[in-house]
């Protein structure tokens, strides 16, 4: 069966070699076409939860400020500049001028204000809040000019301000489209290079290319995004030239496509944190050592060698490396040790395990549903009966923000890549008990009041050695403490056809193509 699969695809690669030279003729086409592993939850900024939905409402929504990885700064973008008060209280932006809204209202002072008030009021679903919860006031002091005042320091606010939740949206269409409808509708409401023109549920999302930008054109007319589960579908799509770029392709595959002379490979490691969440409030898993004797049972290097072809890193903290406040607390991660899962097992009370479910998107992390797998098995090992299941991205959603009363979650597959490289993103909005669902996104329930005392501290201090040290008294706590089973930090890749250039992979996980060209 492997042979026929691989067979077929080296048919279709060499069918497109062969027609290489024509499309190249023929010049861009007119609806750059990008395979997706899911479908939107949700196309408003304020309500976001994953990466790869963010990075296609990106196409629509801007931001005041952007992330510049390669310089390693906050750059402009809707804000042309800022200053900051001495006391860390007070930022004061001036807003670049001349911009508009796709539905042709102007981008201003009080666009601004209604955005951030929006996300501030409690009745706006906002998942990941805490990345403006230090604003106090935001005030206009006049059409290109916006102050924000903060209740207390944040070192980390002006980067918050680089993500998608905070993008801002034009107060006509809000009210136009209903703020209940900016869910599923986001026409006029964003002031990027492509304006939204269809989302057709499970099958595809269409922007177009707005006239009224101001800045750079884009090269393509339009970019579809294809809803495709299946990683080898979305490659079999690649190879025929049904599409133009995939994310994910499947692992299996990776060294192959590497030497494709029609495809491009691009990859980089990122801050993706890739775990299997316990609910530390049901059952067994309310004991310690029981989440600890789930560690020692899984071999995570194994796991990635056989069944991720390496695609990722054994995480040896809760936060990952390359992120502000990283310090290692176990060097090669949890060890594997089943003997010592099983005492731990039996010293808690449980010497002929227990039955577990075990939830685990597919199609949204690489090899997800396929490495859920492997770790049942080894749970088996151990007396761990977990049963796997599946289901598509959004339902999956409302699973892990379901409250602690509503939830069906016991153990399950998540993500987490913060837009901030730094380890408030991972720590307090994991593990700070402040966000459990459906205030926050942290479905382990994991409640600790000194871990959440250094997670507060950390967030207002502007001394950065003793954030390092918070931080570093954090991480070993939660490690100890085991409220997920820790895997690896994920690389992220897509593949693309040869034409297709200018793709690059950010520190986060996103996809950089708007202004990719067509060569």
């Amino acid at each position: 069966m492997g042979q026929m699969r691989a067979g077929a695809l080296l048919i279709v690669a060499a069918l497109m070699a062969a027609t290489g030279a024509a499309v190249q003729a023929q010049g861009p086409p007119k609806t750059l076409r990008i395979a997706v592993g899911i479908d939107a939850d949700t196309l408003d900024p304020a309500g976001q939860t994953t990466t790869t939905v963010a990075n296609m409402v990106d196409y629509v929504y801007e931001t005041l400020v952007r992330a510049d990885y390669a310089a390693g700064k906050v750059a402009p973008q809707l804000a042309t500049s800022w200053t900051v008060s001495r006391d860390g209280l007070t930022y004061l932006f001036r807003l670049r001028e001349g911009v508009t809204f796709q539905d042709g209202t102007p981008f201003d002072a009080e666009a601004v204000k209604f955005t951030f008030d929006r996300l501030l009021d409690l009745k706006t679903r906002v998942p990941l809040r805490f990345l403006v919860d230090a604003i106090k006031e935001v005030q206009v002091l006049d059409a290109s000019t916006v102050r924000f005042q903060l209740s207390k320091p944040s070192p980390t606010f002006l980067s918050n301000l680089t993500y998608t939740t905070t993008a801002i949206i034009s107060p006509v269409a809000a009210q136009k489209i209903g703020a209940a409808n900016l869910v599923r509708d986001a026409t006029g409401a964003g002031t990027g290079p492509y304006a939204f023109k269809e989302w057709v549920r499970g099958t595809h999302i269409l922007v177009t290319r707005s006239p009224s930008y101001w800045g750079k054109a884009p090269v393509f007319d339009e970019v579809m995004f294809r809803v495709v589960p299946d990683a080898g579908t979305r490659e079999t799509m690649l190879l025929a030239g049904d599409v133009h770029m995939v994310m994910l392709p499947p692992a299996p595959d990776v060294r192959r496509l590497r030497q494709n002379p029609t495809v491009t490979l691009v990859q980089a490691p990122t801050d993706r944190v890739i775990f299997i969440g316990l609910n530390t409030q049901w059952g067994p898993l309310r004991d310690t050592r029981v989440r600890q004797a789930f560690n020692y049972a899984i071999n995570k290097r194994a796991i990635l060698n056989s069944v991720l072809f390496d695609l990722g890193t054994v995480v040896d903290s809760p936060c990952p490396a390359g992120m502000f406040g990283h310090g290692p607390v176990q060097a090669g991660g949890w060890p594997f040790n089943p003997i010592k899962a099983k005492q731990l097992l039996v010293e808690a009370g449980y010497p002929n395990g227990f039955e577990i479910n075990f939830f685990t998107p597919t199609g949204r992390y690489i090899q997800d549903f396929q490495f859920a797998q492997a770790v049942a098995a080894q749970l088996r090992n151990v007396g761990i009966r977990a049963s796997v299941s599946t289901m598509e991205w959004p339902s999956y959603v409302a699973e892990i923000t379901a409250p602690p009363d509503r939830t069906r979650l016991q153990m399950f597959v998540l993500g987490w890549a913060w837009v901030v490289l730094d380890c408030d993103g991972v720590l307090f909005g994991q593990f700070h008990s402040s966000q459990h669902p459906p205030r926050g996104l942290a479905p382990a329930f994991y409640a600790n009041t000194q871990v959440d005392t250094w997670l507060d501290e950390a967030r207002t201090t502007v001394d950065v050695e003793k954030r390092k040290t918070l931080y570093r008294d954090a991480q070993e706590q939660i490690w100890n403490d085991a409220p997920w089973i820790f895997l690896w930090a994920q690389n992220w890749y897509v593949a693309t056809v040869k034409n297709l250039e200018g793709v690059s992979i950010t520190p986060i996980e996103k996809w950089d193509a708007i202004y990719a060209t067509w060569k």
